[in-house]
């Protein structure tokens, strides 16, 4: 079952949320700290937009491809050219790092990921990696120095199952190295491919306490705040995923002489548990979401009423108790329609399941600050797609910032966030990680 994070807290923050809020607004209404290019940033999306254009306009760039090779070194030179001393871990993530005044201090990180879903977009992932970038950039422009060492991250394979993030939180199991990817090599032998060495990923583990915190910069990759004319999510966790196998038991039988008073269809039981996910999911007061996406009957033949179905089904929610009762509520209907048809249902959860993430408090509220010393709308949200962050809230306090995108669209060709929203995702990030600096 899944369980929740434990996550270590940042040192004192709590008591002195309020005075660094007064300070990022004091820094920013004196125009003393430095503004995103917005070219820069545009120019930027397009350039790494060229690893692996699409003809439909935008990118396959799935992880360990030549795509993803020629897009991770162009993101490792604006690393170089931004002052970062830059390497590859064991996983092959890239990190790109900035000393600090104390080094005896645990590294503020942010980051995100560019390999994207095959026939994805460009701003998936890639906003925060250049975001980020444009942190370190008018860091070094602006000649400020931070007490902690900061680190700026481009994870390995988010879009494959977040391994670079997993082997970083010290989660990504052997088993999970053999999986093929995307590119058609192994996990293992695409991180060697990208520079990392898998027969040495414990020392690319992070230990609780080694980060202060972990912030990602993020479009959102729904509609609500393009819709709401909103210009800064203030997530306030990630969801968590449980899935199961559904098979329904029937009895196959001929389709032409087989009465419907006799039937015991299988297909039909499967069809009115689609319905009641749907509905339960949508009654239910929350933010969950359930799903199913697969159904396959058996025999398959169009002269023969189904004797057995499998589908999937899918709950999201930030609270893993709320997974639990809206699975416990579809479980129950799912059997009362088995009943009532001479049919029996019977659900296996799938094992790969992803915990639900809550954002640390207080960074959320240093974010808020960060928006509204811009004097930009925001508003807080849940994260319903996973993210490196998810991983990220085993070693450290996570925050994630979300900026529009166009029409909700996401993992297509049309993805969309337009260059002035980028600008200010990146302003909010550096007034943040600011903040967490100056405990």
């Amino acid at each position: 079952m899944p369980h929740r994070i434990a996550r270590p807290t940042l040192a004192a923050l709590g008591a002195i949320v309020a005075t660094q809020a007064a300070w990022v607004a004091t820094a920013a209404a004196a125009d003393s700290l430095p503004q995103a290019d917005v070219g820069r940033l545009e120019r930027r999306i397009q350039e790494l937009g060229r690893s692996g254009a699409n003809p439909e306009g935008g990118v396959s760039r799935v992880a360990f491809s030549e795509a993803d090779i020629a897009g991770r070194a162009y993101v490792k030179s604006l690393m170089q050219d931004a002052g970062l001393e830059v390497r590859v871990d064991a996983a092959g993530n890239i990190i790109g790092r900035r000393a600090g005044t104390d080094p005896e201090l645990p590294v503020i990180m942010t980051g995100s990921h560019i390999d994207s879903v095959p026939k994805g977009g460009n701003y998936d992932g890639d906003v925060g990696v250049l975001g980020a970038i444009e942190v370190a950039e008018l860091l070094r422009g602006a000649g400020i120095a931070t007490q902690h060492p900061l680190e700026f991250v481009v994870f390995t394979d988010e879009e494959g199952g977040t391994a670079g993030s997993q082997a970083m939180a010290g989660r990504l199991g052997a088993a999970a190295l053999d999986i093929v990817s995307h590119s058609g090599l192994t996990i293992r032998d695409g991180i060697r491919a990208v520079g990392g060495d898998p027969a040495r990923l414990a020392e690319s583990r992070r230990a609780p306490g080694s980060v202060a915190a972990f912030v990602e910069l993020h479009i959102e990759q729904g509609a609500i705040l393009d819709e709401s004319d909103v210009d800064i999510g203030v997530v306030e966790g990630i969801v968590g995923i449980r899935w199961w196998d559904v098979t329904v038991e029937g009895v196959a039988n001929h389709a032409g002489t087989t009465p419907m008073n006799r039937r015991r269809d299988a297909l039909v039981t499967a069809a009115e548990f689609a319905l009641a996910v749907n509905r339960i999911a949508s009654t239910t007061p929350g933010t969950q979401v359930a799903t199913v996406g697969r159904i396959q009957a058996e025999p398959g033949a169009p002269n023969v009423i189904p004797g057995r179905v499998t589908l999937s089904l899918e709950i999201r929610d930030l609270a893993a108790e709320k997974m639990e009762s809206v699975f416990r509520a579809i479980e129950t209907e799912g059997n009362r329609i088995g009943a009532a048809r001479g049919t029996s249902l019977r659900f296996a959860e799938v094992e790969l399941a992803l915990e639900p993430a809550p954002t640390d408090e207080r960074l959320r509220k240093l974010i808020e600050s960060a928006a509204e010393s811009l004097e930009l709308s925001h508003r807080r949200m849940p994260s319903g797609a996973g993210h490196d962050a998810q991983e990220m809230a085993h070693v450290a306090p996570i925050a994630m910032i979300f900026v529009p995108s166009k029409g909700g669209i996401s993992h297509a060709p049309q993805e969309f966030t337009a260059p002035p929203d980028i600008a200010n995702g990146a302003n909010v990030l550096l007034r943040t990680l600011l903040a967490i600096d100056r405990f």
